[in-house]
């Protein structure tokens, strides 16, 4: 049986069409049949979308019960009319739901600057709420409600065992481009059973969004709607977790860690446009921080995704772009390896260049799931990133996105 979000205990969730997108589902419904701890993470674009002020003051208490989301329009640069609709969104399910307004958690995603439908919105909201089940279809239904230019739903569930107790936890996301997310048009919502206090739900969900959905890029560009949400319930029954001493919290972390890097990677994997999944990592670093900023330089760099995508070993991009990455860098220390999952091949010995077959690196980098290895040789941090290739592809349906 499929598993999701649906499968966590007391998650209900609905996901429909109602007319915003005109052939998609575009509403989706996510209901915890009990308040949950919750922690978010938003976007630090400072133009910021509506739903994105509304939720940042909601979850202040670190509570919630419901997450609403529309497809098809970001709420974004609208104004007064775009702030009174995500208002009525968020009143509108906070009565059909019987709860207090402050407990629902509200997302938009599409094209910027359009006047927000809320008629639309407000009606596809009550008429849905009923409609809101844990049958797993509803999970996959919510999952493809939240799509924009994605060309797939993106899910995920796993499962572990925690003080004798089975912790679930499930999680969607949406992000095809627009996509350099800095949380300080990529949405993900996660719930889980487990039961943990919001500030510690909180602690954990800042550091492992940094060591994920923070560790991607498609096109370099932070969205005016990026939010990651998560809900913890409590109905697995554990003992709360009341602190990062707790035993149970890294165990936890880890495990939540797992679904962000998941979901993650399936937004990398569907980027607009790209022919490549390049994963980069960069090990032996005096810091993680100093690991994770090479990271986001490299496989940020038009040039060296240009080269992913003519298939040439053009090593001098990724170490210009890591000399850019505003970190200690001395490529005199480096050993750099290029190639594919099953093959790398060593273009660098500490920073002197090393005689290759230019022929087989290029066979290697005609593989669909690349990999590019920096080795500092100066500690003992890492980090590890994601991104895409820039295709002809990606530049001719964005130069007519909304045309």
């Amino acid at each position: 049986m499929i598993k999701n979000l649906t499968s966590v205990r007391g998650i209900k969730c609905w996901g429909a069409h109602i007319g915003i997108k005109s052939m998609r589902r575009d509403l989706a419904l996510i209901f915890s049949e009990v308040p949950a701890s919750a922690a978010c993470t938003f976007t630090q674009n400072q133009v910021v979308a509506e739903p994105v002020k509304i939720s940042r003051r909601n979850v202040r208490d670190g509570k919630a019960q419901a997450i609403i989301c529309n497809a098809g329009n970001a709420n974004a640069c609208t104004g007064e009319q775009g702030r009174l609709g995500a208002e009525a969104m968020v009143e509108t399910a906070a009565k059909a739901l019987g709860i207090e307004k402050e407990q629902v958690i509200i997302a938009s995603t599409g094209i910027i600057g359009e006047p927000f439908p809320t008629e639309e919105v407000v009606k596809g909201i009550e008429e849905n709420i009923s409609k809101l089940s844990d049958d797993p279809k509803a999970g996959s239904f919510a999952a493809n409600a939240i799509l924009t230019t994605d060309t797939f739903a993106k899910e995920g569930f796993l499962e572990f065992e925690l003080d004798g107790k089975t912790v679930h936890i499930g999680g969607i996301a949406k992000g095809s481009g627009m996509i350099h997310p800095n949380m300080a048009t990529m949405l993900s919502f996660i719930v889980s059973d487990i039961a943990i206090e919001p500030g510690v739900l909180q602690k954990a969900v800042k550091e492992c969004v940094n060591r994920s959905f923070n560790m991607i890029t498609v096109d370099g560009d932070t969205s005016t709607n990026d939010m990651v949400a998560v809900l913890c319930n409590g109905l697995a029954g554990n003992k709360p977790i009341e602190s990062e001493a707790d035993e149970s919290y890294l165990l936890f972390r880890e495990k939540l860690e797992e679904m962000m890097i998941h979901l993650a990677k399936l937004i990398v994997s569907d980027g607009e446009g790209s022919s490549k999944f390049v994963e980069y990592r960069v090990s032996h670093a005096p810091s993680e921080e100093i690991a994770r900023k090479l990271v986001r330089a490299i496989s940020d760099s038009s040039l060296v995704k240009t080269a992913m995508f003519g298939r040439d070993p053009n090593w001098g991009r990724i170490i210009c772009a890591g000399g850019n990455a505003g970190v200690p860098f001395d490529y005199t220390t480096v050993d750099l390896f290029l190639g594919c999952e099953t093959e790398l091949v060593q273009v660098l010995d500490k920073g002197r260049p090393v005689a290759f077959d230019r022929n087989q690196v290029k066979r290697l980098l005609r593989e669909s799931h690349l990999r590019v290895h920096l080795n500092m040789n100066e500690g003992e941090a890492e980090s590890t990133g994601w991104g895409t290739d820039l295709t002809t592809d990606y530049v001719m349906f964005n130069s007519v996105y909304t045309t």
